[in-house]
């Protein structure tokens, strides 16, 4: 029954309809004056709400588009990450469910937060269950995430379940966040690098050039190659910059229109030694994390496999996924689908093998998922660590490599004297 629920919600078609930011004012039953705000398609439908919520309206009044646009930001993983987490400790205390998206709805810093929380609370109120209610924001709502709330309705255990998104979302978060620390940072500073690198052979070095032609002397190998390389950057830096804005284009168009492309690069990132190792075990960490979380949901494995393969954040792992969630529809037991797909190790597979054989898949999958969790924090730290005297030794040969060949011809006229 959950099963097919949680089909209708992803599958129901819903009707777009364009909504505003309503600031009202009014008086409760206590007759005391109150005011807010709310999101809904027109002022008579925010009147209505206000009517059912006690509370009689003295003012309706639409927020100006582009006073919001102003204040908006953009919703991050980590916002809805909170909003799981706060929503689960609501439910927890007996906070009715509308209540509860009032309560952290109004309480949010991002404007842009606040408004879809508020629109969920008016899909909510308008009869919709919360599941249907969060499918009509996809972006920020997965299958997996609405399979999990709609699981939870129809099973009576909602506020369990939030838990349990809750959990999953905050692991989640924490390795994405690990692994980006591991790519972002080695290539922040190269690309300072050659910024600092570009700054001086655009503006210093062309003034010891004009310095070394006054003094009438032949100039170093290593000087001339500089003094070469800082005319060609003056003369064609308009086509250094086309090639390499042209070339982060079309890799990130390519990137985002051809998966060929897409499934190219995840397998060449985990093939890059030290990075690519940490890729690997986030997406096993990943993989298992996902799937605990969905079969202790009492969502079926084979329903589970999709949901987990949309998760995977690798190409690689999401095919061989789906593959093995062909196998497992045909009776196929789960640890041998992975061994056939050569991706997971050893220990994984076993661990798996004990969970199907003991009943306790969803306990063994959390196991597995906090060891490689843990392998992939170690590694990022070790690799931080290892990083650092390489990066500075990088920048002092770059940086170094500049300043000396500036300094030689004066060096060699110095002896000279």
């Amino acid at each position: 029954m959950a099963q097919a629920a949680a089909s209708k919600a992803r599958t129901a078609k819903v009707e777009v309809v364009k909504e505003h930011t309503f600031k009202w004012e009014g008086v409760d039953r206590k007759g005391q004056r109150v005011k807010g705000q709310s999101v809904g398609p027109s002022e008579s439908m925010i009147k209505t709400q206000l009517r059912k919520q006690g509370v009689n309206p003295i003012s309706v009044r639409k927020q100006s588009e582009l006073f919001s646009a102003s204040r908006k930001k953009a919703i991050k993983a980590v916002d809805i990450a909170i909003f799981s987490r706060q929503m689960a400790t609501m439910m927890a205390a007996g906070v009715p469910l509308v209540q509860a998206l009032e309560i952290v709805g109004r309480g949010h810093e991002n404007p842009s937060m606040a408004e879809m929380i508020l629109g969920i609370k008016t899909h909510v109120e308008s009869g919709n269950s919360f599941a249907l209610s969060l499918a009509k924001y996809p972006l920020y709502f997965d299958d997996l995430f609405v399979n999990l709330v709609d699981a939870g309705e129809k099973s009576g255990a909602l506020e369990t379940l939030l838990e349990k998104i809750a959990t999953y979302k905050e692991k989640t978060e924490a390795i994405k966040k690990k692994v980006k620390k591991a790519l972002t940072y080695p290539a922040a500073v190269i690309v300072v690098a050659f910024i600092v690198t570009g700054i001086l052979l655009y503006f210093v070095v062309p003034t010891f050039a004009e310095l070394f032609q006054s003094f009438g002397a032949d100039l170093p190998a290593f000087t001339k190659m500089v003094i070469s390389l800082s005319e060609f950057i003056q003369a064609k830096w308009w086509l250094i910059l086309g090639i390499v804005g042209g070339t982060g284009y079309g890799f990130y168009e390519g990137k985002r229109r051809s998966r060929n492309f897409r499934r190219f690069l995840d397998r060449v990132m985990l093939k890059i030694p030290v990075v690519g190792e940490i890729l690997y075990k986030s997406a096993i960490a990943r993989f298992n994390r996902t799937l605990s979380t969905m079969f202790a949901a009492g969502v079926p494995l084979v329903e589970a496999m999709e949901s987990v393969a949309k998760a995977s954040g690798n190409i690689v792992f999401e095919e061989a996924i789906y593959q093995m969630r062909d196998r497992v529809s045909t009776g196929q037991q789960l640890q041998l689908s992975m061994q056939q797909s050569g991706l997971f190790p050893n220990m994984a597979v076993q661990m798996v093998a004990i969970g199907e054989e003991s009943g306790a898949l969803d306990e063994m999958c959390a196991k597995v998922a906090d060891f490689y969790e843990a392998e992939v924090d170690a590694m990022v730290d070790a690799l931080s660590s290892l990083l650092e005297p390489m990066i500075m030794a990088f920048l002092g040969v770059v940086v170094g490599g500049l300043v000396t060949a500036m300094y030689l011809p004066i060096f060699k006229l110095g002896q000279a004297i």
